[in-house]
């Protein structure tokens, strides 16, 4: 088939990648902007212009795709379909109504379980028991369109949202190819959401990593995970700003004050309004991501009050 990709993060990389690989004709890729990035603040290309570019397609960053000119850029490419993995910007009707198959998105949750911008954290924050990937018909309304398939992923008390990330990129490429063989067998099922179960995961912010000790280390421990890489959750220490990575939750009774460390060599526990929270992974202001062993092997807070 002749398809036009849209995609931007890494997440999309692995969809792309299999497009190529399944042999499809990829006659154009959409992708955001260079945006600027690290110290330097230099402009960086998207992961997935990197792979477009590599395997020769014509790559487009347009601001908008709603002017007449980028219409009619979009239209003489003739592509059958047009899959959209994590590209970062809404699609007007009138491109949508351009490919002959139609468009696609390769969404990442359980539809109709997280509509919108933060899926992957927010299935991880509420304590989902599973997640995954939806293969969906784009429409005008968010993630509102027909599903076409879904591959399920069981999240583990340890997975933080980068780590789930990793495994739904993946599954997206699988899906996809699986997608991508119905259509093309003339066997694709489309079945509507339920708007009844609908829910929105709305975007994150810096404000909700900041720890609040008095609720119970079950929920604090998701909240950890579930914003690893971004914004991570904090706490502080001595007046600084200490991000916390990684940790479990002890369900244990605490004779501690809310928020009060107890330590030994190895391990860095906190009192919470309901049980303990181990820390595994923690950094300071100006300081590198380590392991709570390697940061007590140089601070004592057993007995400190954290927040």
């Amino acid at each position: 088939m002749k398809i036009i990709f849209a995609g931007t993060p890494e997440f999309a990389v692995p969809s792309l990648q299999k497009l190529l690989d399944l042999g499809h004709d990829v006659c154009a890729v959409y992708t955001q902007p260079d945006r600027p990035s690290g110290r330097g603040q230099h402009l960086q290309p998207p992961p997935v212009k990197v792979l477009a570019l590599a395997h020769n397609i014509p790559v487009l960053q347009p601001l908008t795709l709603k002017t007449e000119d980028e219409f009619q850029t979009f239209q003489a490419f003739n592509a059958d379909l047009m899959v959209v993995v994590a590209y970062g910007m809404i699609l007007p009707q009138t491109i949508l109504d351009v490919p002959r198959l139609g468009c696609i998105n390769g969404h990442g949750s359980l539809l109709p379980r997280w509509r919108g911008a933060a899926p992957i954290q927010r299935a991880v924050i509420e304590g989902d028991s599973e997640t995954g990937v939806t293969i969906m018909q784009i429409v005008k309304k968010l993630d509102a369109g027909n599903m076409l398939h879904k591959e399920i992923y069981a999240i583990k008390p340890t997975d933080t949202s980068a780590m789930v990330h990793d495994e739904l990129s993946q599954l997206s490429a699988i899906g996809l190819e699986k997608v991508l063989t119905q259509i093309e067998n003339g066997t694709l099922h489309a079945e509507p959401q339920d708007e009844n179960l609908v829910t929105y995961a709305t975007k994150l912010t810096k404000e909700e990593a900041v720890i609040d000790w008095t609720q119970s280390a079950k929920t604090l421990v998701r909240k950890i995970h579930g914003l690893n890489p971004w914004p991570v959750a904090h706490t502080l220490y001595n007046d600084l700003v200490m991000k916390i990575w990684n940790a479990e939750f002890l369900n244990e009774p605490t004779n501690l004050s809310i928020g009060q460390a107890r330590c030994n060599s190895k391990t860095l526990d906190v009192a919470t309004g309901e049980g303990f929270v181990r820390i595994h992974e923690l950094q300071l202001p100006n300081g590198k991501r380590m392991s709570a062993t390697a940061f007590l092997a140089a601070h004592d807070l057993n007995g400190a009050t954290l927040g």
